[in-house]
């Protein structure tokens, strides 16, 4: 990111910092539902120092990485299978467009009947979300592959196995780190809408005790707290994306 963004970002984030610090204080805004920046903070810090958050951060991203991990298997392995095959994109392209559309929020009564308030509830939301994200990107990329290359490797009589690795894999490989940037953010925003929503042990289930006690500043402290993992989360994608895609024409002209 060019500093000139990054300094306008850092402003950004102290303007909003210093508007909820006076509205409290000024009596603009009730305290009881907005404290001020300074109280959220010193909440913050509280919430980090507690022994009991990193227990529950630790079991947040655990079942955030266990479901982005079947996610991407999925994804990567029905992208690859349907988008080679015209047979299978034509008789899957209608039931891809009407589930992909459904909420995932939608299939908690199911989950629960199911499963109950335990992590593979978490689980099935977060992989059925961030599936999609795979998926779809997986599909734009083995459709992106040049037809004079693939039918290249067919008068060389390539193997399947051998062009999908070496004619499809090299296509695809961009729009797959896509979709898994894509579907880390979703898994995480799943998986703590899981917990807060089911009562999953993590973060989002201390966010719903917080809220439901009246603890207003550390509620705050919470949310901040995960929005923090998300930013962490989307960097960590960036750089791997930065990293596997070193050769991508886009990430060379990007990093001169």
């Amino acid at each position: 990111m060019p500093s000139g963004d990054g300094a306008l970002g850092v402003l950004g984030l102290l303007t909003v910092a210093a508007v909820v610090e006076v509205l409290p204080r000024t009596g603009l805004v009730n305290p009881g539902y907005l404290p001020p920046t300074s109280e959220i903070l010193r909440a913050l810090g509280g919430v980090l120092a507690d022994a009991d958050f990193w227990r529950l951060l630790g079991l947040t991203l655990r079942g955030w990485a266990a479901g982005l991990a079947v996610a991407m298997a999925l994804g990567v392995a029905l992208g690859l299978l349907i988008g080679s095959f015209r047979v299978l994109r034509e008789v899957t392209a209608s039931t891809i467009e009407f589930l992909r559309p459904i909420p995932s929020v939608a299939l908690i009564p199911l989950v629960v009947l199911v499963f109950g308030s335990r992590p593979p509830s978490a689980l099935v939301l977060v992989v059925y979300a961030a599936t999609w994200q795979v998926l779809v990107q997986v599909l734009y990329g083995v459709a992106d592959v040049d037809p004079v290359a693939r039918d290249t490797a067919r008068s060389y009589r390539f193997s399947f196995l051998s062009t999908g690795w070496n004619v499809v894999w090299p296509t695809a490989l961009p729009y797959v780190v896509t979709g898994f940037r894509l579907a880390a953010a979703v898994a995480l925003i799943l998986e703590v809408t899981a917990e807060l929503v089911i009562g999953v042990p993590g973060l989002g289930q201390a966010i719903g005790v917080a809220q439901s006690s009246g603890a207003v500043p550390e509620t705050y402290a919470l949310v901040i707290a995960v929005g923090l993992v998300g930013v962490l989360v989307n960097v960590l994608a960036r750089v791997l994306e930065r990293r596997v895609l070193r050769w991508h024409p886009s990430v060379r002209r990007e990093a001169s």
